[in-house]
């Protein structure tokens, strides 16, 4: 006989999991602090990798749903120095397996796949506990809910992981400021013709400017610098005016086309500080609960994040239903997969693959 599952977090994770235990008829209920899945825009683009990201989807019986919202093209990618010169142009052929989705849109999906009433929205965790004998207690707003089997998938500042770990994330020494340019190719040509059609990475030690080519003309720019908590705290990001000149002061000198992405922008400067729990983070095994996603591997944004979560969660999933009398030998096997996978992709070096790339084509 099944367990039923409690899900704290209704992310690509949470989702995902409580999709795969419905495909093998297994009662979950996620519980969300947001108030409705439309509470607010669920960020920019994630390439779905083939052989994490596209492997949960698969096992969620949703790559049909997945292929309908993929946006061509937008494997495209462009490496130009700070002074405006192209060192990588690399076309989208259609093969390089990490097709461009919006997350709101692959949230949506995740969400319509589930039975109506999976999804608790507006229950904000204030406290979760062990009970002994495999049972904890979630404490929410408005009541308490006794789980025989707890899943943390809610994030970066989980109420769950206590239950589990001490560790909690650090600053990583970077932050990214984030804006949009809308309508770009009529009203920010020249920044649109240098990110091209898919992403644009130009990238210098201490700072780099990425951009993606979303949906509907819109650009969507992060900028990375690596500046301690309070060289940010110094900034008034309220001042949306004040906040940008002192952004695009970093990148002084560099080619006006890669500085309009910040000075241009059409939202205020968004300020969001990079957080990572240690490498190897692991735990040991208690009764009745376990982590996915940025909950049990924060890290700064490599593109394995939003992949690795959802990983997480199908392959809980099924090792759920490969065990329906046995839980803790479940949650056993997948931590023991989990935790040295998110360790070897904690400490992949994004920026070391971005100077190889383009090294090899100078």
């Amino acid at each position: 006989m099944y367990t039923p599952v409690t899900i704290i977090g209704a992310g690509l994770g949470g989702l995902t999991l409580a999709r795969v235990l419905h495909v093998h008829g297994i009662p979950a209920t996620v519980y969300e602090a947001e108030p409705s899945p439309s509470a607010r825009t669920q960020g920019g683009m994630l390439d779905i990798h083939d052989y994490n990201g596209q492997l949960a989807l698969q096992a969620a019986g949703l790559m049909d749903e997945f292929h309908a919202i993929v946006l061509e093209g937008r494997q495209a990618m462009r490496v130009l120095d700070p002074d405006g010169t192209v060192l990588l142009d690399k076309a989208d052929d259609g093969t390089g397996g990490r097709p461009e989705v919006q997350r709101g849109a692959l949230r949506r999906i995740l969400l319509d796949s589930l039975p109506a009433g999976t999804v608790r929205w507006g229950h904000k965790v204030g406290s979760a506990r062990a009970l002994g004998e495999g049972r904890h207690e979630v404490t929410f707003g408005g009541g308490t809910v006794v789980t025989g089997l707890l899943v943390g998938a809610d994030g970066a500042w989980s109420r769950v992981r206590p239950t589990l770990s001490t560790a909690t994330p650090e600053y990583a020494g970077t932050s990214y400021v984030e804006t949009y340019l809308f309508d770009a190719d009529t009203r920010h040509p020249a920044a649109a013709k240098a990110v091209g059609g898919g992403m644009l990475i130009a990238p210098a030690p201490g700072r780099e400017i990425f951009a993606h080519r979303e949906s509907g003309d819109t650009l969507h720019t992060y900028v990375a610098l690596a500046r301690p908590q309070e060289w940010f705290a110094a900034i008034d990001f309220a001042d949306a005016a004040a906040a940008t000149a002192r952004i695009a002061q970093e990148f002084d000198g560099w080619a006006p086309e890669l500085t309009a992405l910040i000075t241009d922008g059409d939202t205020g400067p968004v300020l969001r500080p990079q957080y990572a729990l240690p490498a190897d983070h692991r735990w040991d095994r208690v009764p009745g609960v376990t982590l996915i996603g940025d909950v049990a591997h924060l890290a700064p944004p490599n593109g394995e994040g939003a992949n690795l979560a959802m990983l997480d969660g199908a392959e809980l999933g099924q090792a759920l239903a490969a065990h329906p009398d046995d839980p803790e030998t479940a949650l056993t096997a997948y931590e023991q997969a989990m935790f040295p996978r998110s360790s070897e992709v904690a400490t992949f070096d994004g920026t070391a693959v971005i100077d190889m790339i383009t090294e090899k084509h100078r």
